[in-house]
């Protein structure tokens, strides 16, 4: 593996080989970060190579000589939305990032990819996870490009495309009664019971390490950073890796000390994070009773709540909730008027920039809304929805 050591994202003191499994800090259970000793990624390289996340290699964790498990994710779309601006009458460029046209129609592809390629180089024959969908979704897509076994842990309640898709690409299906911290715990006493890796939000330090790889794109299709990225937050991964991602960047000589302002938007009947960021607090309290058509959202707590409030606070960000007709509205506004195929995740992000435009909220340069995944995962809901 090129140059790098594993930290403890709350004491990055506690300092760790990065060349065998790791799932979280021993110390304090605090998610584990690749730090990287140098990142030599000269824009020129790229001209030349695919339009996939992997042609950011120098700073992914490859052995040497080692080729990545990829199905082709990244290198998606990042379209000016005119018609959008001209609705929300903005006055900066409004663009989307369109991840519904990664494989499994998510952007838990990029995620996936790197971590089952570290899980086939540490040997592991067997992966497991716990998923609201997407992301079980993508683990049953790579494992089987990979050749390894996965079973999958879901909410009984998934939509029932999602349960059949990880089945169809040959992981095994286990529900569970309760939201997805249930099928966490679940996949975690699974994982206790013989060799397997296992691929929960933040419980490994890879997933973050393909996510971030969304804020590289970004600054190489705009050629600067975004005044502001507003993003629809669950567990917060896509967050926390692209706050990551722009210190690289950095590093690298890309972008300056320019970093963008950060904006979580939650659904009204689970917003952990909005709750913790308006009272100030340093940790999300769980979220009782969740209640969202976004699945993807409905994510009552999570590992990385410390480090998704603190991204969110140094970028001087925000974080706000919308009401579930909102999303809805919005999910078919990105659809009708720009042709993307938004999900309400994607429904919510456009919603939470709308209530903050109503609000006066001034945005001094260009905004990047994420569309992270499509709605024909959730058909036939979503697709009734269209």
């Amino acid at each position: 593996m090129r140059p790098a050591h594993l930290v403890c994202s709350l004491a990055e003191s506690h300092r760790f080989e990065a060349e065998r499994p790791a799932t979280t800090c021993p110390h304090d259970g605090a998610p584990l970060l690749v730090r990287y000793s140098r990142i030599a990624l000269e824009r020129e390289l790229l001209a030349a190579r695919p339009q996939s996340m992997w042609r950011y290699r120098e700073a992914l964790p490859l052995e040497e000589g080692e080729e990545p498990v990829t199905l082709g994710e990244g290198g998606t779309a990042l379209i000016l939305a005119d018609r959008l601006r001209g609705d929300l009458r903005l006055d900066v460029p409004l663009y989307v990032k369109d991840e519904s046209t990664n494989p499994a129609s998510s952007f838990k592809a990029r995620g996936m990819s790197v971590a089952v390629t570290r899980a086939r180089g540490f040997g592991f024959k067997e992966l497991v996870a716990p998923s609201a969908g997407n992301a079980g979704l993508a683990l049953a897509a790579y494992g089987a490009r990979a050749g390894i076994g996965v079973t999958v842990f879901l909410p009984r309640d998934t939509p029932r495309t999602l349960i059949e898709g990880c089945a169809g690409y040959g992981a095994r299906v286990e529900l569970v009664e309760g939201l997805i911290d249930e099928a966490g715990k679940r996949a975690a006493e699974y994982a206790q019971t013989s060799d397997v890796f296992n691929l929960a939000t933040l419980r490994e330090p890879y997933r973050v390490e393909g996510k971030k790889t969304m804020a590289y794109e970004l600054v190489e299709a705009l050629g600067a950073v975004p005044a502001a990225i507003v993003y629809p937050t669950g567990g917060g991964t896509g967050l926390i890796g692209m706050w990551k991602a722009f210190d690289e960047l950095q590093a690298c000589g890309w972008i300056g000390a320019e970093r963008p302002r950060l904006i979580a938007v939650q659904a009204d009947g689970c917003a952990p994070i909005v709750r913790a960021f308006a009272t100030g607090a340093a940790r999300a309290e769980r979220w009782h009773d969740a209640v969202t058509a976004a699945y993807g959202l409905r994510v009552p707590a999570g590992v990385g709540d410390v480090l998704v409030l603190r991204a969110l606070r140094e970028s001087n960000g925000s974080a706000l909730s919308v009401s579930e007709r909102a999303m809805a509205e919005d999910m078919l506004a990105l659809r009708r008027l720009e042709g993307i195929d938004a999900g309400e995740e994607g429904g919510a992000a456009l919603a939470g920039l709308r209530a903050l435009v109503a609000a006066g909220q001034p945005f001094e340069g260009p905004i990047v809304l994420f569309n992270t995944g499509s709605a024909l995962t959730y058909a036939p809901r979503g697709g009734n929805r269209a």
